[in-house]
């Protein structure tokens, strides 16, 4: 897709977490037009509906002459409960987004929204984006067969992976440790699992900035805040912030703490290619959530 000017813009998995920040970041793009569908608006499992409202929208962005752009930021994200209805789970993270990937082919852009559950978590550097593949849980392999699919399509996508996602709407890791830590409430939290924290406004803008790019875009980039941390670092740094007594949070181990999907112990995404694209850099994680805590603690966080 080439060109600049006013943009149509189609977000999927509106009303969800990266979804609200997503239309928070269009809501300032005077000229452009947002079409936001949540669940209720969209059955993704559905895939005649998925391609009827597809091909509805490009036809209206095209009538007004503004560039389509889908941002897919819809998914089934219940890790656990993948582990026993992945078929559902393949619908929406498989099947879906090569449907939106092969209609908006050759007519307009669409960027995909992957996770660091595609990678088996074995590594000990930073993943690049061309790593081999090996999801190790039902997540995982319903997100990779997205993101097959997208490529397949051959149109004008971007694959954008992600990890540790956590922002104002909705539950997320975050928000629960900031709840403890204002109820001054001791937690244990796994220390053999390291990853990137990233909050959802940075990605959000990131993603429109990446969907508004004139001229050709990566096949597949990696976007998370910079650095890395284990969940139980994450955790103590949430407690600082708000000024709570870090040493309430004690490390455990991820044997201590089964869970029907396996979770990767390293999820840290190697963002050179999202640099090499012109893409902003983005923050330092730890700088990032000092950003974020006045927006994602729950009431009565101390003003400083």
């Amino acid at each position: 897709m080439t060109g600049s000017g006013p943009t149509a813009w189609l977000v999927t998995g509106a009303r969800g977490q990266l979804g609200g920040d997503l239309l928070a970041v269009l809501a300032g793009r005077a000229g452009d037009d947002v079409t936001a569908l949540g669940r209720t608006e969209l059955d993704l499992t559905d895939e005649r509906a998925v391609r009827a409202v597809v091909r509805g929208w490009l036809a209206a962005a095209h009538r007004s002459g503004r560039r389509p752009v889908v941002l897919n930021a819809a998914a089934y994200t219940a890790v656990d409960a993948a582990e026993t209805d992945e078929d559902t789970a393949l619908l929406v993270n498989g099947r879906a987004p090569g449907w939106l990937a092969e209609e908006l082919a050759g007519h307009g852009r669409l960027v995909h929204v992957s996770t660091d559950y595609v990678f088996d978590g074995t590594a000990t550097e930073p993943y690049p984006v061309d790593a081999p593949v090996a999801p190790r849980s039902a997540y995982g392999r319903t997100k990779a067969v997205g993101e097959r699919a997208v490529t397949a399509a051959g149109g004008d996508a971007t694959v954008v992976r992600t990890s540790w996602v956590y922002g104002a709407h909705g539950g997320n890791f975050v928000r629960t440790m900031a709840g403890r830590a204002l109820a001054g409430a001791p937690v244990s939290v796994v220390d053999d699992q390291v990853g990137s924290p990233t909050w959802a406004a940075d990605l959000a803008a990131g993603l429109v900035e990446l969907g508004a790019r004139p001229g050709p875009v990566p096949p597949v980039l990696h976007r998370t805040d910079a650095g890395a941390v284990s969940w139980y670092g994450l955790a103590r740094a949430v407690y600082e912030e708000l000024g709570a007594d870090a040493g309430l949070v004690g490390p455990t181990t991820t044997a201590d703490f089964p869970r029907p999907a396996p979770r990767p112990a390293w999820s840290v995404l190697d963002g050179a290619a999202w640099l090499a694209a012109g893409l902003p850099a983005p923050r330092p994680w730890r700088a990032a959530l000092h950003a974020a805590l006045p927006h994602v603690a729950l009431q009565g966080w101390p003003a400083r």
